[in-house]
């Protein structure tokens, strides 16, 4: 998670929270020249279109008074979905036991893609298991990763 996502994460969670949900994570792209403000949301029992709006309205007044943004952005909130990208390293842990797809932003072994099995994860580091062979991976190297779990009878094993 970059600085900005980190600093927006430490100014919304409490207003998520306060309103009984889960901030998963942020992300912050720029595509283009406008800013996408990405907040991933949930709760116990799920996430709805009318969630994400009571989210978007309240977490909008508060980005209006703090500014942590210049400029214009767009502001998108949704639920983090089945294959859920992963922010903090205490995320991990669940989907130990299911495929994993992490992109590095430095290599490791000569590769910066890893798409394979979950075998352990801890504060610090992941081991992924690809073709039966074990990368342990530096969280703090992570650029993007997302936890692609089985359904099992459309239901996710967890």
């Amino acid at each position: 998670m970059s600085g900005k996502e980190a600093q927006l994460m430490q100014l919304l969670q409490p207003t998520v929270e306060d309103m009984g949900y889960s901030l998963w994570g942020i992300e912050l792209t720029s595509p283009g020249r406008r800013p996408t403000v990405r907040i991933y949301i949930e709760a116990e029992n799920g996430i709805s279109v009318d969630d994400c709006a009571q989210v978007s309205h309240q977490v909008s007044g508060v980005l209006d008074v703090e500014d942590p943004i210049s400029g214009e952005y767009t502001l998108e909130v949704s639920s983090p979905g089945i294959d859920r990208l992963l922010f903090r390293p205490e995320q991990y842990e669940p989907y130990v036991g299911e495929i994993v797809d992490i992109r590095l932003r430095l290599p490791v072994e000569g590769r910066r893609r890893f798409k394979g099995l979950l075998v352990s994860a801890d504060r610090d580091m992941v081991v992924v298991e690809i073709d039966e062979q074990e990368y342990t991976l530096p969280l703090r190297s992570v650029d993007r990763a997302r936890a692609m779990p089985r359904l099992e009878f459309g239901q996710n094993k967890q």
